[in-house]
């Protein structure tokens, strides 16, 4: 078990997505802003002539969307380390025939959660040990990290009061309590600070406009 959330974690083994495409995924607790500027991104890209997919994790395929009606949806008590199991199964399937075959095309893959949201939530949320966590997504999906990862960074308070707001039922992760997000967001920062070059981390209470410039402009370095 992991006791110290913000330690770093082991130094990467694996490979950013490479090939003519390129893999950017959003990150951050629930409530976040993630589907915002994934949408202002996309938009963005698409204006400038580039082939994009837009996907999500757990969900992006026919397959990970029974997934995630159970990991998000299912009413009775789900063991942490079968929650686990559960988001890594899907991502392996996700990658292997819906990512990959994109990236390898040349078109731009924005997705919505990938292997940092199972370190943050099932590793620091569930405290199960987030290398362990890790290295388990990095086996299923045969090492594939993305290009870049935008951290959308959140204090949980804020967080609740803009689920709240929406005034829609909350799934399974949504309806845990604030010292379950606290931890999550430890984790996500930890993943960030073991990772400056591939993470940009950005407060999520900015103005959406100004977050999607910055955005554009670390996707726009990465596209060379």
């Amino acid at each position: 078990m992991t006791d110290d959330l913000t330690r770093p974690l082991h130094a990467p083994r694996a490979a950013a997505a490479g090939g003519p495409g390129l893999f950017v995924t959003f990150e951050g607790g629930d409530g976040a802003g993630k589907t915002t500027q994934a949408s202002l991104l996309e938009q963005w890209l698409k204006e400038k002539g580039r082939r994009v997919v837009r996907t999500r994790e757990p969900g992006g395929t026919d397959v990970g969307v029974r997934i995630r009606e159970i990991v998000l949806h299912h009413r009775g008590h789900i063991d942490a380390r079968a929650e686990a199991l559960l988001y890594a199964a899907d991502r392996a399937h996700h990658i292997a025939t819906h990512v990959r075959p994109a990236v390898a095309r040349g078109d731009v893959v924005i997705q919505d959660r990938y292997l940092d949201s199972s370190v943050a939530y099932q590793g620091a949320g569930r405290v199960l040990d987030a290398d362990d966590v890790r290295a388990l997504s990095l086996w299923a999906t045969d090492g594939l990290l993305p290009d870049l990862t935008v951290l959308l960074d959140l204090d949980p308070a804020a967080a609740r009061r803009r689920l709240d707001a929406d005034d829609k039922p909350f799934d399974r992760l949504e309806a845990e309590k604030e010292d379950f997000h606290a931890r999550v967001r430890a984790g996500f920062l930890a993943l960030a600070a073991a990772e400056p070059r591939r993470f940009l981390v950005l407060d999520a209470e900015t103005a959406p406009d100004d977050l999607a410039a910055l955005v554009r402009e670390a996707v726009a370095e990465r596209l060379g």
